[in-house]
């Protein structure tokens, strides 16, 4: 059967996600071997201090959900992220300047973020699928790789639908393997999760992490 749990980030981004939450699934994480948690930045300190010692990386976000904040502002969150601790960020695309064409801002925009985090934290990129038709969604993939990035993103999990096995071998046929794939929102169960490793995807997103493991382990 095939190992998913290491490539899983267990992720907790909801709005009303308490310090106790994070600190229930930071343990989890330590328990399922997960690859990392995924969190708010408000709690990224919280998760550096619950994983202390663990193999379990840090992720969090950046321009999360919409990606519409100015590129400044996304440098700025991920010179913070950093520095409390961050080993990964899971950076959102200004969606509206790729779907105007204006592709110099999109890819300014994600090498603001890759220029700080250069040496010191992986950067992924969420191109938000379900906004693009299939020309947008190469055309933002092709940007993420110029402009540095290591990851390509399908979802956020926060607009109108999640990740799709035809959009992780789209993703993946762009990309090539010089970058990674991660495939989140609405993944679910064990079944869905082995389809998008088998279209492509190198990290899964899921808050129903742990159960994938246990249909895995079964």
């Amino acid at each position: 059967m095939l190992n998913i749990t290491s490539i899983i980030d267990h992720t907790l981004l909801k709005p009303e996600a308490t310090k106790e939450m994070i600190e229930k699934l930071c343990s989890e994480a330590k328990e399922y071997n997960f690859f990392s948690v995924c969190v708010n930045p408000y709690y990224v300190k919280t998760a550096k201090e619950e994983l202390e010692g663990s193999n379990v990386k840090i992720a969090t976000v950046i321009g999360f959900p919409l990606g519409s904040t100015p590129k400044e502002v996304k440098a700025f969150e991920t010179s913070e992220a950093i520095k409390n601790g961050a080993d990964e960020l899971d950076m959102v695309i200004n969606i509206g300047a790729l779907k105007d064409g204006d592709y110099t801002t999109v890819e300014e925009d994600i090498k603001a973020v890759v220029n700080e985090a250069t040496d010191k934290a992986l950067v992924k990129v969420i191109i938000e699928t379900c906004l693009l038709d299939d020309e947008e969604k190469k055309k933002a993939c092709e940007i993420a790789r110029a402009a540095g990035a290591d990851f390509v993103k399908t979802s956020t999990g926060f607009s109108t639908g999640g990740a799709t096995v035809e959009d992780v071998k789209l993703m993946r046929e762009v990309v090539g393997e010089d970058l990674g794939v991660k495939a989140s929102g609405g993944i679910r169960d064990y079944e869905t999760a082995k389809k998008m490793v088998e279209a492509g995807a190198s990290r899964i997103g899921a808050s129903s992490s742990i159960e994938i493991a246990k249909a895995m382990n079964k």
